[in-house]
């Protein structure tokens, strides 16, 4: 039986440099992509905010997603148009369920951005039913209350959304989809979740990895079903439906157990996937050539919108883990290698990403360039 679970050369920046990475004809269009990605910052090596923000802008990448509210980070991206998830960590929590924290939590890390950069959503706290902290879990939701009704005393509850970040653990079963429910030992706490979801029109926000579950027993779970390749899929028994991968079959897992819970109306997005490029021995599958199908892949299925069995006419909103590969974080070497680019703005493997990180260059051809256009622009600036 197939298990769908999952557990959870660098240069200074400068303007010449980077009018002559963006000007037409010196670099690969870039694709354009309606998702987000996952900024992570656990590293030591990686480029500045604002030539981040060179790249996203080079990608058409529009929507970003935070583990925190790193102000380098939301200054570096005023006036870009990309929409920011910002995210409280697990140890603030608890202070967070106070009113007047909360507050001042907001009108220190995100009333002073906005406009503008523009923050649509505040995660607070990440896969806390992960682990067995009872008071974490117990200060959950007052703190979402919190923040709420923070963002209305401040008039920002129309244009900032709550949420938190659950991992697959969420669920006691998740196959077949149409059987998926939540722990018995937390519905409770999830009922008061999918509540304030919906008083408050706010997505019930799943990280999603079919790599772990590929990883953990690749004997039995068929590789081009987790990787979106050509197989023959499986079919619910109860509802009928056809899942050509599992990463639609783990959403709709999702999907069902809230409707359980009495919230079928709730929209469900993907806060986190994606798949390592390297991995340790005992890490099945992290390969550059199966990260780079399960992203190229993901990204044509969401260019095309499509929407699960279960909802069809709803199409994914998807934040791909992530941005770069981080060298400081911590586990097995896949953590450190879930990135998109490397650091200094290569491309970890191809899947049709032609981005340019300003400040960055190769080869004789990118140095002549740049020189004639740095001559340029010093001419133009004496004739005015």
């Amino acid at each position: 039986m197939l298990t769908f679970f999952s557990r959870p050369l660098s240069m200074a920046y400068t303007p010449c440099l980077f009018l002559v990475l963006v000007l037409p004809g010196l670099t690969l269009q870039a694709l354009s992509l309606g998702v987000g990605i996952n900024y992570g910052q656990i590293a030591n090596n990686l480029p500045s905010p604002s030539r981040v923000a060179g790249l996203l802008n080079s990608l058409s990448i529009s929507k970003v997603k935070l583990y925190d509210a790193d102000p380098n980070v939301l200054r570096a991206f005023a006036n870009t148009n990309v929409e920011f998830v910002v995210g409280i960590g697990n140890e603030l929590v608890a202070n967070i369920t106070d009113p007047d924290k909360a507050l001042q939590w907001l009108t220190t890390h995100v009333q002073p951005y906005i406009p503008y950069t523009k923050i649509t959503c505040i995660t607070v706290g990440n896969e806390i039913f992960s682990g067995n902290d009872t008071t974490l879990i117990t200060n959950l939701v007052p703190a979402m209350q919190s923040l709420h009704s923070a963002l209305q005393t401040l008039g920002l509850s129309h244009q900032v959304n709550i949420s938190t970040a659950h991992s697959l653990m969420v669920l006691s079963t998740s196959y077949p989809p149409s059987s998926g429910t939540f722990k018995p030992d937390i519905q409770e706490y999830m009922q008061s979740i999918l509540n304030f979801h919906a008083e408050t029109n706010s997505p019930f926000l799943i990280n999603a990895y079919p790599y772990f579950a590929y990883k953990d027993n690749p004997n039995n779970v068929p590789l081009n079903y987790v990787l979106f390749q050509p197989n023959e899929g499986v079919v619910d028994p109860v509802t009928g439906l056809s899942y050509d991968n599992m990463l639609y079959a783990q959403i709709d897992a999702v999907y069902n157990a809230i409707k359980t819970l009495g919230h079928p109306e709730l929209e469900v997005k993907i806060s986190e996937t994606g798949w390592p490029s390297k991995g340790d021995e005992n890490e099945a599958g992290a390969t550059p050539e199966n990260a780079e199908i399960y992203n190229g892949n993901l990204l044509k299925r969401i260019e095309m919108g499509q929407g699960t069995p279960m909802r069809p006419d709803v199409p994914l909103h998807t934040y791909v883990f992530a941005l770069f590969n981080e060298d400081l974080k911590p586990g097995p070497t896949s953590e450190r290698n879930y990135g998109l680019y490397n650091p200094d703005g290569t491309p970890a493997y191809n899947i049709g990403l032609n981005g340019v990180l300003p400040g960055y260059h190769s080869g004789s051809s990118s140095k002549v360039r740049t020189g004639l256009w740095c001559i340029l622009s010093l001419i133009i600036a004496i004739l005015i």
